[in-house]
């Protein structure tokens, strides 16, 4: 089952490419050195490079789908597109809406979970909110924001059955720097965002155990030299911080003031991507907001406030190799390794290491996606 050999790549190890065999066997990769024997399948990747899968912890949907009203079917839709771009992996992030739609979107969530399908891996739920503040909303229905509320979540993750991985928290709101030091044990990784707390309540949450900050500089109070804000908290720190790499949410500027401040090591790609990822310009929805994507950026029909992206991870990939001006080897671990190590899952996914899922992602010249390996079986068999 999944018995494969590709040879001939550059493959990416330790943080550079090296002439590296990969034998797959059901779905997990074992490296051979050049010219050890194989015997079996053969997939020739003369002339191109490999790299692990990449990983998305926030995206609200594509290709016509969005996740808050998604059915394990839809789900599916948005997994197969996400494999053609080189993610292999991926939560599904649900915008804070009614608590009977936020049930119906982990319901769907865990059935498709259940269902072995063939695209990216859905590898748990990412909640924004409900527990943000007003004042930098972005996309949230004002009218659906609350206080903290650690039964409500512990009720959400009951009814996941421990798939909630990710969820975005305003520290300043009442109640939440009280729910963060718990969310650990509920297995779920605290991230701190459309927030405008100032510096010292910011660095609370980090010490309770926040670990990263969403979308950072998007929907949040910004960096002032009296007052350094969240922003200037998770500058500080060691959080990881995300980051969109669409050209309309940070400048190149502050992508590569970014990377320097935090360095390779704390930085997360991310897509947020709306249902109109992979489609043309024209009216989508997210969540119960109607959004208008003109030129390739999504805002508010109501106000003009950018609500999500069209990105996928391997335009990132480039915009950030075109922002930055640093090679593919140095840029690969904010969508790959960073992901992985940020949900507890880099024992299994992230890097091409021994005994590792076989997720892999095969480069050309230009950095273009030409194949996928989801868990050892090559995305164009699944087709």
């Amino acid at each position: 089952m999944n018995d494969m050999y590709i040879v001939n790549g550059l493959v990416y190890v330790d943080r550079q490419f090296q002439n590296k065999t990969i034998h797959i066997e059901d779905g997990k990769l074992h490296l051979l050195e050049p010219g050890q024997k194989v015997t079996g399948d053969v997939f020739d990747a003369a002339g191109q490079r490999i790299v692990p899968g990449f990983i998305d912890v926030h995206t609200h949907g594509a290709v016509g789908v969005d996740v808050n009203g998604a059915s394990a079917q839809d789900l599916d839709k948005i997994g197969r597109f996400f494999a053609g771009n080189g993610t292999t992996s991926w939560l599904a992030s649900i915008l804070t809406d009614t608590e009977e739609q936020t049930r119906y979107a982990i319901s769907q969530c865990l059935a498709y979970q259940k269902s072995h399908a063939a695209g990216a891996q859905l590898l748990g739920i990412h909640l924004e909110g409900p527990f943000l503040a007003s004042e930098y909303k972005g996309a949230m229905p004002e009218d659906l924001l609350r206080k903290g509320d650690l039964a409500l979540l512990s009720s959400y993750q009951a009814l996941a059955e421990g798939n909630v991985r990710y969820t975005t928290l305003s520290p300043e709101v009442a109640g939440v720097l009280e729910m963060i030091p718990a969310l650990k044990g509920l297995g779920i990784v605290p991230a701190i965002g459309h927030s405008g707390a100032d510096y010292d309540t910011a660095m609370s949450a980090i010490r309770a155990g926040a670990m990263a900050c969403t979308h950072t500089f998007n929907a949040m109070a910004l960096l002032h030299q009296h007052r350094p804000a969240i922003l200037g908290a998770v500058l500080e720190s060691d959080v990881y911080c995300e980051m969109i790499c669409d050209g309309f949410h940070l400048h190149p500027g502050i992508v590569r003031l970014l990377w320097k401040t935090k360095g390779v090591d704390r930085l997360v790609a991310i897509t947020d991507s709306i249902m109109a990822a992979g489609l043309p310009d024209g009216n989508y929805h997210l969540g119960v907001n109607q959004v208008v994507v003109k030129d390739g950026d999504a805002k508010l029909a109501s106000d003009g406030t950018r609500a999500g992206s069209t990105l996928t991870q391997d335009r990132a990939l480039r915009n950030l190799l075109s922002f930055t001006g640093l090679p593919l080897e140095q840029v690969l671990p904010v969508l790959t390794e960073n992901p992985a190590r940020l949900l507890g899952v880099y024992d299994r996914k992230g890097s091409i290491e021994e005994g590792k899922d076989a997720d892999l992602v095969v480069l050309n010249g230009e950095n273009q996606v030409t194949d996928v390996f989801l868990r050892g079986r090559r995305l164009r068999e699944e087709a």
